[in-house]
């Protein structure tokens, strides 16, 4: 892989992190916190409407696809070295479920490394398959998840959108301490996790779609690159933009198609777009895409830095901002978004000049490769796979 092509993929990554927080803040900033999230769809105006429209659903699947891209070089890296496939990548795969499984207890509850661990332990063991087999795969999970997206949809509209007498709003994030809302992560894991349901289907699909991405050339500065991105801008922006437009004011019975079908499709116009600007840049790039660069190599520490960031800033064991400024809603919630991804842009740029990874992957490398550095030691003829 030439160096070019590993910046598009670090600015990509980037996007994706800041793009994902651009959805999470509107959780973060809610007085109500995580536990109001579902009460209040439908139930905001046509300002805050448009602004959680420019992000919802698209940053997840962008992020989705790229770890899909990250498990083919995992797999091209072992056909290299000859090494058996999945292999050590299951512990790989076993070290990023505990690292969500930390992250949703003591910080979000909507975390996704999670569903990205399961999904990336099936998807493993389909990537060396062939064309064929995926196509069917992807087909068939495709459909299936449509389908049921579909049934679900259309029974959410016949059921109306009136809830009956709405419950008092929750005091836990405005007013309860830290503990307390561990706790409460702890005792309503069933219902938070619930989007591992959705997540893991459509990350089959997209992870497999992102691999055949890449095996299509869609990174590469060459016709067959061009034709392909400018494919998926056509199908992306000019005809999943304006539909999921439409979704974003369609009132609560299309949110499942709002926020998981219709922003895949979104997504892939995304990345044709950013790629096509990024390989026509010539010259030094500039202060915002070096921070996007540098955040994208250090994706992991700062998925796990902004939404920390977020609850000092908005929950009563911090700062308290956002039961202080809810009649200032929804106009702070896009300066609070700025503020933080600032902060995480230079961190990571700060960090990254007298480190080669960021905190949280340093510590993460260091997991995966001392069983398999022991394993060699027992062992002469294991070899231990170099990351980067």
């Amino acid at each position: 892989m030439t160096r070019r092509r590993i910046e598009v993929l670090d600015l990509l990554r980037g996007l994706a992190i800041a793009g994902t927080l651009g959805t999470n803040i509107w959780i973060f900033t809610d007085p109500g916190g995580p536990a109001e999230v579902l009460n209040a769809l439908g139930s905001t105006g046509t300002a805050e409407t448009l602004l959680r429209f420019l992000t919802n659903g698209k940053f997840l699947a962008l992020l989705t696809l790229l770890f899909g891209v990250g498990l083919e070089l995992q797999y091209r890296s072992a056909a290299r070295r000859n090494a058996p496939w999945p292999g050590w990548y299951l512990w790989r795969a076993g070290l990023l479920f505990v690292e969500g499984l930390i992250h949703y207890l003591l910080i979000f509850e909507f975390d996704v490394l999670m569903g990205y661990a399961l999904t990336s332990v099936i998807v493993a063991y389909l990537i060396g398959r062939s064309d064929r087999v995926i196509t069917v795969w992807m087909v068939t999970v495709g459909s299936v998840f449509t389908v049921l997206t579909g049934l679900l949809t259309a029974g959410m509209l016949a059921a109306g959108t009136d809830t009956g007498t709405p419950s008092a709003p929750s005091t836990l994030f405005s007013d309860g301490s830290y503990p307390e809302q561990v706790a409460a992560r702890l005792q309503s894991m069933g219902f938070y996790r619930m989007e591992i349901v959705v997540i893991v289907p459509l990350g089959i699909v997209l992870f497999l779609l992102g691999s055949r991405l890449m095996r299509a050339g869609v990174f590469e500065d060459s016709a067959r690159g061009t034709a392909l991105r400018r494919r998926l801008m056509v199908a992306g922006l000019a005809v999943g933009l304006p539909l999921n437009l439409l979704t974003s004011f369609a009132g609560p019975g299309w949110f499942l198609v709002d926020r998981y079908l219709l922003p895949p499709l979104v997504a892939l116009g995304l990345l044709g777009l950013v790629v096509t600007v990024a390989l026509r840049m010539t010259g030094a790039p500039g202060v915002l895409r070096r921070g996007l660069n540098n955040v994208g190599r250090t994706a992991l520490s700062c998925y796990i830095l902004q939404n920390l960031v977020a609850s000092a800033l908005c929950y009563g064991w911090g700062l308290g901002l956002a039961a202080r400024f809810a009649d200032l809603r929804p106009w702070w919630v896009p300066v609070a978004w700025l503020g933080i991804c600032a902060l995480f842009m230079t961190l990571s740029t700060l960090w990254l000049r007298r480190f080669e990874r960021g905190p949280v992957e340093a510590l993460w490398q260091w997991a995966y490769l001392a069983p398999q550095r022991r394993s060699k030691g027992s062992d002469g003829n294991e070899r231990v796979p170099a990351g980067r």
